[in-house]
């Protein structure tokens, strides 16, 4: 009865053991598959002025934050050489809602200026607006061909220095196209309303892959608002997926605006929970 007894444990042992190891390598595939699937249908919006059309999978959070960028700006005012060099550590939360709908809340961030006018040179600091809005999928039926549209606020609740000073009301619609595995373009169009003055933006764009983890970006935008001359500038960037939900980027840009010559400079990284 003993032999009996032992054999009958044995063999109810071994079972679970079989079990539990089918049930952890089905597991460690479904945790795989949702990772390549994240992987595939999902990518930050950052660097760069474009907006991207991909939605952040529902019950997710992504994290974009600038460590940080850098801005130098160069102008004469009646006679006198002024320039400025502005640090911003600029942040933006995505999150998921619904399949095709993400809220967005960024900030501005911490900011520190540093101007010069003449002989006189002075720093200040302070914190930036914060910024509330919402990007929708919208259905193509192609895979190759997306579209998302967004809608958002800045609140202009900032550092008297470093404020809109009166809220901004964006909508935006953004288009990419995969031309091929390794070449994708795109266009976003931008119309801001402040204080009953309208300002629209064209961003067209281009991403390709260098290899499988490292892609990079050129885009070319143009700005135009109400009684104001227009402004343009030429960015590009690299992008490496550290993994399936770890970003690190770089990005640099000029504007060809003569009467105020700009540089930009940034790092930063983006992280989906």
């Amino acid at each position: 009865m003993s032999n009996m007894s032992s054999n009958t444990v044995n063999f109810k042992t071994l079972l679970l053991n079989r079990v539990l190891l089918k049930t952890a390598i089905i597991a460690s595939m479904v945790i795989a598959t949702s990772h390549m699937a994240l992987a595939e249908s999902f990518s930050f919006d950052r660097p760069g002025a474009r907006l991207g059309t991909a939605i952040v999978p529902k019950g997710h959070v992504a994290w974009e934050q600038s460590v940080p960028t850098a801005t130098y700006d160069e102008r004469r005012v009646d006679g006198v050489d002024e320039s400025q060099l502005t640090l911003q550590g600029d942040a933006l939360f995505r999150i998921g809602v619904a399949d095709d709908l993400e809220l967005r809340v960024g900030w501005d961030g911490p900011i520190w200026q540093r101007k010069k006018d003449g002989a006189n040179d002075t720093e200040i600091d302070g914190t930036g607006d914060v910024i509330i809005g919402v990007k929708k999928a919208i259905e193509t039926n192609d895979e190759n061909f997306t579209w998302a549209v967004l809608a958002e606020a800045n609140l202009a609740n900032g550092d008297d220095e470093f404020t809109a000073e009166e809220e901004i009301y964006t909508v935006a619609s953004t288009i990419g196209f995969r031309a091929s595995d390794d070449v994708s373009t795109g266009i976003t169009m931008v119309y801001d309303y402040q204080d009953g003055d309208l300002a629209w933006s064209a961003i067209p764009s281009v991403g390709y892959n260098f290899s499988e983890n490292v892609s990079g970006f050129s885009e070319y935008v143009y700005r135009k608002q109400e009684s104001q001359h227009y402004e343009s500038m030429i960015n590009t960037g690299v992008m490496w997926m550290v993994n399936d939900r770890f970003q690190l980027d770089a990005m640099i840009g000029y504007s060809f605006n003569q009467q105020n010559p700009r540089f930009t400079a940034g790092l930063g990284f983006g992280y989906l929970f």
